[in-house]
């Protein structure tokens, strides 16, 4: 399998393509990461360093490798935190040289906008330009669900109003909708939950609640769930797998006392999910 991850970068942590990458080649899968920003840290710091990449930069990138005679072999492209709109319209226009490569391939988008703790925290402009323009492009998105709600103009509160958001983001045209973070009045104190929802049917799968905000989680939850989905179709496995490796991460994290994440650390967790979480068929 041949993913095109097009996000940020840091050379110190784990964010983006910093986070998406090595986890997606510890369970055999070739990455292509184009960068668009390269940054010392990630900005929950409060202070970084490096440039923005200029949209018409990462295009370049992305031509080179179309030049290469590669966009053909691409069984999915990747993206996350979207800076500008600039980087959306590249996004959405690589999107389109590879299914004209490859109709086989699929778009997973993880729509970054913020959550239900801090709100909105990305530019003013983006999440109009995913709601609009780069969702509806999608084949996959993994939002949180505060993102969800935003995106379907919705407010998911509980099992039944989230499946409904989750339809209403799947009628703007991604047909398989990964949802982080998911609360519910009703589900048991100091638990979160994931749901994930395709052509077959719905699954939600419930964890222990981890007592700690480990920034590049989700841009690792949304890699490695695409490549699990891609390579078996099956959103139920793909789920299971997912949930368990990025529980183990959050869990070594947690007990290293360190502030990023232990991504190398946690590698088996990635070659060898133990699955140890039930995934529960909910339509």
């Amino acid at each position: 399998m041949k993913i095109l991850s097009i996000q940020s970068a840091v050379a110190y942590g784990h964010v983006g393509n910093s986070a998406a990458v090595f986890p997606l080649q510890r369970i055999g899968v070739e990455v292509l990461p184009v960068y668009t920003v390269n940054f010392s840290n990630h900005t929950g710091y409060g202070a970084w360093r490096g440039p923005l990449i200029a949209p018409d930069d990462v295009r370049e990138v992305i031509t080179g490798i179309e030049e290469r005679g590669v966009l053909g072999q691409i069984d999915a492209v990747l993206s996350g935190y979207q800076g500008s709109e600039g980087i959306g319209d590249v996004i959405v226009d690589a999107v389109a040289r590879v299914k004209a490569a490859n109709p086989n391939a699929v778009y997973a988008c993880d729509p970054v906008m913020g959550n239900a703790k801090s709100g909105c925290f990305v530019a003013p402009a983006i999440p109009d330009l995913l709601r609009d323009r780069v969702v509806p492009v999608a084949d996959i998105i993994t939002p949180n669900q505060f993102e969800l709600g935003y995106l379907t103009g919705t407010e998911p509160a509980d099992l039944e109003s989230t499946l409904a958001s989750v339809d209403a983001a799947r009628a703007m045209g991604p047909r398989t909708v990964l949802v982080t973070s998911v609360e519910r009045p009703d589900q048991p104190e100091d638990t979160i939950e994931m749901l994930a929802v395709d052509d077959a049917g719905a699954w939600i799968v419930q964890t222990p609640r981890l007592p700690l905000k480990a920034n590049g989680s989700g841009d690792v939850t949304a890699a490695l769930f695409t490549a699990h989905y891609v390579a078996s179709g099956d959103a139920a496995s793909a789920l299971s797998k997912t949930v368990s490796s990025v529980y183990d991460l959050l869990d070594r994290t947690l007990q290293s006392g360190e502030r990023e994440l232990q991504l190398v650390e946690s590698q088996e967790s990635y070659a060898s999910p133990r699955e140890q979480f039930t995934v529960t068929q909910v339509r």
